[in-house]
């Protein structure tokens, strides 16, 4: 699912490297962490802005760090690519000094955000960058009214999905401003990006629609009415004819805000 956010949201990559890029003016980055990197769409992105740098990646999973090794050596930069697993959470493992570091929907994990932005703070070289994305909710995709079961399927599916992750992940959709001067940063730019992509969709935008109701079901479904179980489950029937990748009217539609900060 990750790599086909970052292959439906490509333009939300580009305009933010190419923002980075601007910032930096004259230093450009020659040394980028990339925290709680996933598999590897943001580091990937920035090598290609700044083609003489290199990058750290850190996670949490060995199988994502694995699967970003995997993309380094099809992509090329596997020299310029280097992974670390370790929980932020936990000790911090010596990592080094960096010019810019990247957390990308990262920072809402931390049980301490604050104390993880000292922990930035303490491994960003003075006048270094720290870019921060991050998203309120899971992206929208489907009409109100799907043509089965009750109107309105999507949006009782988010309101469930923010009342669970409310209570587990409460940091989403935090405004990191304040969280970044806390921690000593100097904030240069807050920017929203809105997206909504409307059909004809290209083929990675029904299977990234697919592959977010399979991983939100699993912290829904138990929530759900009767009638709302058995259209979710007629979503993801395999074959079946009202299977999500048999939909004309897809949509993509979400937000995601950024903020970039310098270390004074």
């Amino acid at each position: 699912m990750l790599d086909l956010d970052a292959e439906v949201l490509r333009p939300l990559l580009t305009e933010t490297t190419a923002l980075l890029e601007e910032l930096a003016g004259d230093r450009p980055p020659r040394r980028i962490l990339d925290l709680g990197s996933g598999t590897g769409a943001g580091t990937f992105a920035l090598l290609q802005r700044f083609p003489e740098a290199e990058s750290v990646a850190v996670d949490a999973s060995a199988t994502m760090l694995h699967r970003l090794q995997e993309k380094a050596h099809e992509l090329g930069p596997a020299d310029r690519a280097h992974t670390v697993q370790a929980d932020l959470d936990g000790e911090w493992p010596p990592l080094g000094t960096f010019d810019l570091v990247w957390a990308s929907a990262s920072l809402h994990h931390l049980t301490d955000p604050d104390r993880g932005l000292g922990e930035v703070f303490s491994v960003l070289r003075p006048g270094g960058l720290l870019a921060v994305l991050e998203l309120d909710s899971l992206p929208g995709f489907l009409p109100y009214d799907l043509g089965f079961g009750r109107p309105g399927f999507e949006e009782r599916c988010r309101a469930v999905l923010a009342e669970r992750t409310g209570h587990d992940v409460p940091h989403l959709g935090a405004d990191w401003g304040p969280h970044l001067s806390r921690a000593g940063f100097a904030v240069k730019v807050e920017r929203v990006f809105d997206f909504e992509l409307a059909p004809p969709l290209p083929p990675a935008a029904g299977r990234y629609a697919e592959a977010t109701l399979r991983r939100g079901r699993a912290h829904l479904y138990d929530r759900l009415d009767p009638d709302d179980q058995a259209v979710l489950d007629a979503l993801l029937e395999e074959g079946g004819p009202h299977h999500v990748l048999r939909r004309s009217d897809l949509t993509v539609r979400t937000t995601r805000k950024a903020w970039v900060a310098e270390r004074p």
